[in-house]
């Protein structure tokens, strides 16, 4: 098969990833439903998507490596198959403490995108390299967001449980498009999973702009995921009394930034990425501040939302592609520092969210994102080429 990708390929990845990826974020607009279930607070309830992010951390940090020593495809398949396995067990459980159990499975074994995307990295010719990696970003989070609203229906309608039904499905059929259509790719690495994994600590010292990548990308997705996990208890209650199905309405308008992905690429070919990840930047800290003063309307809340999610492409996609272009033959390795990192910040960004709720619940979410974007903005100043390394940057 051809080494580079045709416009097939990057539409079926961008759609096999968004669809996967959806599974660690199902539970968010269940969380009511599921705390009345088992009659547990909804901040206990809300603790599955801490467990769910932390196992796609530990998925990344582990498997997403295997992808520079064996075949991609078949890693991929069955990644897949066992992502099933996990949210089969999530649907049938009857105790909240098996379903946190099953939401770690679901993280661990859904990270298939992070091998989805050195794929398709590697087979892309250079000088389309960030416009792909976009479109296939895009993919990832429509998947992302679009998932809140199609659970928080499946779960008004048929309840909880029949969305991890639903989602085992669509992974058994993505399993099997995915083993007939992907292209293959050839590894490179050939030492030992202990020197693989070693050299992770290796390429973390030497590689200054993935120091840099990976904690803006961590401090982005914390605050990413701070919002997206409260965000169900400030809708859930006064002013609003929205239920599930009207709650996972608004993943629709995170959806119309994610499109901004391929555009973020494409800029990104022809330019320094550091413009747009500082842009991306200056995004979630003004989107934290609209979130806050337009607490009660709901327009206000659409238009933060949209802010907040082209801040975090920006930011991403730039960051993604710097990191790809380091050491080609070590794109998996590379990826799982930058990702591990990223959903690392997801986990703990969900967790001090629950956190803070408890204290002084949307005003502190929102003083928390502020205070997150602004180390990010310390963080990118004082990492800031001058002139003797800007073409290092640049690179």
């Amino acid at each position: 098969m051809s080494q580079h990708l045709n416009k097939w390929h990057v539409m079926l990845m961008a759609m096999a990833t968004g669809l996967i990826v959806a599974n660690i974020y199902y539970s968010q607009p269940l969380i009511i439903l599921i705390s009345k279930e088992f009659n547990v607070s909804e901040s206990n309830a809300g603790q599955i998507n801490f467990y769910t992010q932390m196992g796609y951390a530990l998925g990344l940090f582990f498997c997403t490596p295997l992808g520079d020593k064996i075949e991609r495809k078949k890693q991929i398949v069955l990644m897949t198959i066992t992502s099933v396995i996990a949210l089969l067990g999530a649907a049938l459980t009857q105790h909240i403490v098996v379903l946190k159990i099953a939401g770690f499975l679901i993280g661990f074994t859904s990270m298939v995108p992070q091998l989805i995307m050195p794929m398709a990295a590697n087979l892309a010719e250079p000088e389309r390299r960030g416009k792909i990696i976009g479109t296939i970003m895009s993919g990832l989070l429509i998947g992302i967001l679009l998932s809140r609203t199609l659970s928080g229906f499946v779960g008004q309608i048929w309840g909880w449980r029949e969305m991890f039904y639903i989602a085992a499905g669509i992974c058994l059929v993505l399993a099997v498009i995915m083993y007939f259509t992907f292209p293959e790719s050839k590894p490179t690495f050939e030492g030992s999973y202990g020197q693989l994994m070693q050299s992770l600590l290796h390429l973390v010292k030497e590689q200054r702009i993935l120091r840099e990548a990976t904690a803006i990308n961590a401090l982005a997705f914390a605050s990413f995921g701070m919002f997206w996990t409260t965000m169900v208890l400030l809708l859930s209650a006064e002013p609003f009394h929205f239920g599930s199905q009207t709650i996972g309405l608004f993943g629709l308008a995170a959806g119309l930034g994610a499109l901004m992905a391929p555009l973020v690429g494409k800029i990104a070919d022809k330019s320094n990425p550091r413009v747009t990840i500082g842009i991306g930047i200056m995004s979630l800290l003004l989107s934290f501040v609209l979130l806050y003063v337009f607490r009660s309307s709901v327009i206000g809340i659409v238009i933060g939302i949209i802010i907040l999610d082209m801040g975090m492409q920006s930011i991403h996609v730039s960051n993604q592609t710097r990191i790809y272009a380091l050491i080609p033959e070590a794109r998996n390795r590379l990826n799982t520092i930058f990702m591990t990192g990223s959903f690392i910040g997801t986990a703990l960004g969900s967790g001090i969210g629950l956190w803070v709720w408890d204290i002084k619940q949307w005003t502190s979410v929102c003083f928390v994102g502020v205070v997150v974007a602004v180390i990010a903005i310390v963080i990118y100043v004082s990492t800031y080429p001058n002139k003797k390394n800007i073409a290092t940057v640049l690179k």
